[in-house]
C-alpha cells in the first residue's frame, strides 16, 4: 500500500553547492515561517561552528507542506569527513534532490553521495543551483551529471531524472532555462512526481530502523528512524534488535513520539508507516537498531557506517599552566566528554589506553576531529591533543596497508608546478591532469591519507588563496614509505615566565614567531618557527640589564615583527610527532611532549 500524502527526501550535494540555503527556501515558501518573522540564513545549520564555517556538519531533519502533501526533508552534509553522515540518512528515505554547482559541476564529493543513493535504488531529482551566477553553464553541467550517472550505472528510471534548474539564494527555480522565475514551485512539482510515495503494510507488525541519534541533556537519547509497516504508539511494548548485534534483544517502552513540522518537532500520539519519528525514553537505542512489534523481531538490515581513518590521543593537560583555564581539565571529565559525543557521532571512535590520563580518538579525517575540539574548548574543556596519525591495516601476506584519498585540486596554471612536486614529496601520484574550468588547470592525485596531513596550509601559500581541492575516501593501498612532514624546526621557550620586548626582539631574527609581549611561557613551550631544520631554545624573559647611563626609553627603538597567529587547523597540521598542541578555552599552545631540555636531548639520542 502506498502513502500518497507523505513524500521522504534526502537533499545531497558537493560542499557548497548550495543544499542549506534550498532547504531555506523551501521553508519559507511552504509557509513555515511568519510573514513578519525574522529568519536567519542558513536556519538548518543550528551549530555555532557549523554557522561560521558555513558547513553542515550534522544531517537535520524538517517538514513542510505542498498541495496536502507532507514532505519530510533531511538536509545532509557535503564534507568528505562527514560521509558517515549521509550514509545513515538515505536509507529513511524513497529518492534523493541533487544539488550541483551550475558554474562547478559535477565534483568529486558529487559522485561520492550519488553512487549511495543509487545502490539503494532511490529516486533522483537534479537540481542545478546557482543558475544566476555570472559564468554559470547549465547546459554543459545537464551533460556532466547525465555522464557521472551512466558512469555509476544509473537504471533507466535514474537516467530519466527531472533536471530542475534553480537559484536558492533568490528562491526560485525554472523547468526550462528560458521559463520567467517566480518561485520554487517547479521544484515542489518534481518532488512530488518524481520521488515514489512510502510504502508499506498498515496491518503487519510495525517496524522502525534508526537512522540517525539527536541527544538532548534533558530527555537522554532521541532515536530517528522511518517507520516501515504498521502503526507505533505511544506506550506501545516493542522490542529493541540489531542486526549486526545479534545478542541485543532488549523489551522497551515508547514514552514519547515526535514527528517533524517545519523547525520544530511536534509530540503526537501514533504515527503510521512511511512517517520519518524522533522516539525518546530508550536509553540505549543506537544507529542501526530495529524498533520492532513482538510479533515480528526480525531486524532490518542496516550497512556498516565507514570506519575511521585518522587517529590523535587526547591527554590531561599537565604542563605549567595546566588549570589556570579551563573548567574541565581532570581525565574523568575529558572521559566522559569524549563518551558523550558517542551518542550522536558514528563515525567516531574512543578507546581508553594504558594511561588513565591518555584516550585514542578516531575520526574519518583532520576536519571530522578538529570540529570535536573546537566543540570541546568552547564548552570549556582543557586538554592537549597529539598530532594525527593514520590507521593501518595489515593484508593477509602481512603486509602494510594505509588509507589512500583521491584529490582533485584545481588551480591557476602558473600554479600547478608548486603543488605537484609538493604532493610528489608527500608521496602523490598524479593520475591526470586537464584543463578546469575558467582557465584553471584541474589535477587528480592518489595519495596516502597521512601526505595530507598537514598540507592545506602550505596548499593555500603555494597557490596564494586561488586553488580549490577536494578530496574523497579511496580505500587501502600497501604502505608507500616514510614522508618527512615538517622541514623547519621550533623555536622553543628556555625559561618560565612573560614574554619581554628585549627577549623577543633577539628571537625574531631566528625565524617566525608564534607570540607577542605580555604572554605567559613556559619552558618546553614551541613560540616560533626557524628558518632551518634544528630546533633552537631562546629565552625570551629575558630584560636588557640596567645600567646608570642608560634612558628609560632606549627600548622604544626596539621593532617587533607581528608574530604569526595560528587557527586550531594550523596548529594540528603545524605540530610535529613529538610535540603536543595545548587546547584551553582561551588559548591554543604548541609544546614539546619532554618539557625538559636535558631529558628531551637524552629522549632524541636514543632515536
Amino acid at each position: 500500500m502506498k502513502r500518497e500524502d507523505v513524500r521522504n527526501v534526502a537533499i545531497i550535494a558537493h560542499v557548497d553547492h548550495g543544499k542549506t540555503t534550498l532547504v531555506d527556501g523551501l521553508l519559507k515558501q511552504s509557509g513555515v515561517f511568519r510573514d513578519n518573522q525574522e529568519v536567519v540564513e542558513r536556519v538548518m545549520d543550528s551549530n555555532d561552528i557549523e554557522r561560521e564555517r558555513g558547513i553542515t556538519i550534522l544531517s537535520k531533519n524538517t517538514a513542510v507542506y505542498y498541495k496536502g502533501v507532507k514532505i519530510n526533508i533531511v538536509d545532509t552534509p557535503g564534507h568528505a569527513d562527514f560521509g558517515g553522515e549521509v550514509e545513515r540518512v538515505l536509507k529513511m528515505v524513497d529518492g534523493v534532490v541533487l544539488v550541483v554547482d551550475a558554474f562547478e559541476g559535477a565534483m568529486p564529493q558529487t559522485k561520492f553521495v550519488l553512487r549511495k543513493a543509487l545502490e539503494l535504488d532511490l529516486s533522483v531529482v537534479v537540481c542545478i543551483n546557482k543558475i544566476d551566477r555570472p559564468e554559470a553553464r547549465p547546459e554543459e553541467v545537464i551533460d556532466e551529471v547525465l555522464e557521472l550517472l551512466m558512469d555509476l550505472d544509473a537504471n533507466e528510471k535514474q537516467l530519466e531524472a527531472p533536471f530542475v534548474f534553480a537559484s536558492a539564494k533568490a528562491g526560485y527555480a525554472l523547468k526550462n532555462l528560458d521559463d520567467t522565475p517566480e518561485n520554487l514551485a517547479p521544484l515542489f512539482d518534481a518532488i512530488i512526481d518524481t520521488i515514489p510515495a512510502p510504502e508499506g503494510e498498515p496491518e503487519e507488525p510495525m517496524k522502525v530502523l534508526i537512522s540517525t541519534i539527536d541527544y538532548n541533556e534533558y530527555v537522554g537519547r532521541i532515536g530517528i528512524g522511518k517507520i516501515e509497516d504498521g502503526t507505533l504508539s505511544v506506550n506501545q511494548e516493542c522490542i529493541l534488535v540489531n542486526a549486526h548485534d545479534i545478542s541485543k534483544r532488549e523489551k522497551i517502552k515508547i514514552s514519547k513520539l515526535y514527528q517533524f513540522d517545519g523547525l520544530s518537532r511536534v509530540e503526537c500520539r501514533d504515527a503510521k508507516f512511511g512517517d520519518i519519528v524522533a522516539i525518546s525514553g530508550i536509553s540505549d537505542v543506537a544507529i542501526g537498531d530495529t524498533i520492532c512489534s513482538p510479533l515480528d523481531t526480525e531486524p532490518i538490515p542496516f550497512q556498516k557506517i565507514s570506519e575511521p581513518t585518522i587517529s590523535m590521543d587526547f591527554l590531561v593537560n599537565d604542563s605549567p599552566l595546566a588549570g589556570t583555564e579551563g573548567k574541565y581539565v581532570t581525565s574523568r571529565h575529558i572521559r566522559d566528554r569524549l563518551f558523550r559525543e558517542l551518542n550522536t557521532d558514528v563515525s567516531l571512535r574512543v578507546e581508553e589506553t594504558d594511561s588513565t590520563d591518555c584516550f585514542k580518538v578516531s575520526g574519518r579525517g583532520e576536519l571530522h576531529l578538529s570540529v570535536l575540539i573546537e566543540n570541546m574548548r568552547r564548552e570549556g574543556y582543557e586538554f592537549a591533543v597529539s598530532k594525527p596519525e593514520v590507521i593501518t591495516k595489515k593484508d593477509e601476506r602481512g603486509r602494510t596497508l594505509e588509507p589512500m584519498e583521491q584529490v582533485y585540486i584545481d588551480v591557476p596554471e602558473e600554479f600547478s608546478g608548486a603543488v605537484i612536486q609538493k604532493l610528489a614529496q608527500r608521496k602523490g601520484e598524479l593520475l591526470g591532469m586537464g584543463a578546469g574550468q575558467g582557465g584553471y588547470t584541474r589535477l587528480e592525485f592518489q595519495i596516502p591519507s597521512r601526505g595530507l596531513i598537514g598540507y592545506r596550509g602550505d596548499f593555500m601559500t603555494d597557490t596564494k588563496g586561488n586553488g580549490i581541492m577536494n578530496t574523497i575516501f579511496d580505500g587501502y593501498d600497501l604502505y608507500r614509505g616514510d614522508i618527512s612532514y615538517r622541514k623547519q624546526g621550533s623555536i622553543i621557550a628556555f625559561e618560565t615566565g612573560e614574554s619581554i620586548t628585549y627577549g623577543l626582539f633577539n628571537a625574531q631574527e631566528r625565524g617566525i614567531l608564534f607570540i607577542g609581549p605580555g604572554e605567559r611561557v613556559y619552558a618546553g613551550e614551541v613560540i616560533g618557527q626557524t628558518g632551518h631544520t634544528e630546533d633552537v631554545e631562546v629565552n625570551v624573559c629575558k630584560t636588557k640589564k640596567l645600567t646608570n647611563t642608560r634612558a628609560s626609553g632606549s627600548d622604544d627603538a626596539l621593532r617587533l615583527v607581528a608574530p604569526k597567529v595560528m587557527s586550531l587547523e594550523q596548529c594540528m597540521d603545524f605540530i610535529d610527532t613529538d610535540e603536543l598542541l595545548e587546547v584551553t578555552p582561551t588559548h591554543l599552545r604548541i609544546r614539546k611532549k619532554i618539557l625538559d631540555p636535558t631529558m628531551r636531548k637524552r629522549a632524541s639520542f636514543k632515536k
